[in-house]
């Protein structure tokens, strides 16, 4: 059964694959500018004509296999320092599977002679039927200005009580962060499937449900959206300083136990 969303034959695409990493940052810079210890950086718009810098450099760079077994692959992604990312880095991205789980980590190591900011996030499609539920505890969400930017914080149950369990699929559009969450989310199939969501590294999901779509969005992420712009920031990794990010994807029936692991090494 598909858990994630399945590519089609002969896709390319990273918004046609069931997950893409968000490196060097996650979601929206606003107009793709930013300033950062006295340097401004200007990103390319790299999302058809919406206005600002989505989602990072990694989701569109090539990435090279780096290792592969059976049930693992690691790969890695050098940015060299361009495109509007002034400072050079390195990303590996382990992606690991089992029967009942799929586990990926993600790490980014500052190779630049200063300072740099960084953020990271995963952004996995999961499938939905008419039955679906969503569950998740956060403290607060963050409305949105019409072109998609933190306009304002509210009750993390503006938008529906997910803490109590609310359905996937719905008539409008929700694609908003809800800060303070608590590393975990729930999801139940009509069919009876219940999927578990763990991370290490991100206090913040991002919720992508479009109106009526079978496909919705669980990210987990490490900063707000355009927090390079406001007050909350980035993280700060100094020369050769990393930071990982780790997700896991449990499968199990809504009458069982979901299965345990630990991170990949």
């Amino acid at each position: 059964m598909d858990i994630l969303r399945p590519a089609p034959p002969g896709a390319a695409g990273p918004l046609q694959m069931a997950s893409f990493p968000l490196v060097p940052y996650a979601n929206r810079i606003a107009h793709g500018h930013f300033r950062f210890d006295g340097r401004d950086a200007r990103l390319p718009l790299n999302f058809g004509d919406h206005p600002h810098s989505i989602h990072g450099l990694g989701w569109t760079a090539s990435w090279t296999v780096a290792a592969l077994e059976e049930d693992r692959a690691l790969l890695a992604h050098r940015h060299e320092g361009s495109d509007g990312w002034p400072w050079p880095y390195e990303a590996r991205q382990l992606v690991q599977v089992t029967s009942d789980t799929v586990e990926m980590s993600l790490a980014i190591r500052n190779l630049a002679d200063d300072a740099m900011p960084a953020g990271l996030g995963f952004h996995p499609y999961f499938c939905a039927d008419e039955a679906t539920m969503l569950r998740f505890d956060a403290q607060s969400l963050w409305l949105s200005t019409p072109d998609m930017l933190p306009d304002r914080e509210v009750a993390a149950d503006a938008l529906g009580d997910w803490s109590a369990g609310g359905p996937v699929i719905g008539e409008s559009l929700i694609d908003n962060a809800y800060g303070g969450w608590n590393g975990r989310a729930e999801v139940v199939r009509g069919d009876g499937t219940r999927i578990g969501l763990t991370t290490d590294g991100a206090p913040w999901l991002h919720v992508y449900r479009p109106p009526r779509s079978r496909d919705f969005c669980l990210e987990p992420v490490s900063h707000m959206p355009d927090a390079i712009n406001r007050a909350e920031g980035m993280d700060r990794l100094a020369p050769g300083q990393e930071k990982t990010l780790f997700l896991r994807i449990a499968i199990g029936k809504s009458d069982e136990a979901l299965p345990n692991g630990d991170k990949i090494a």
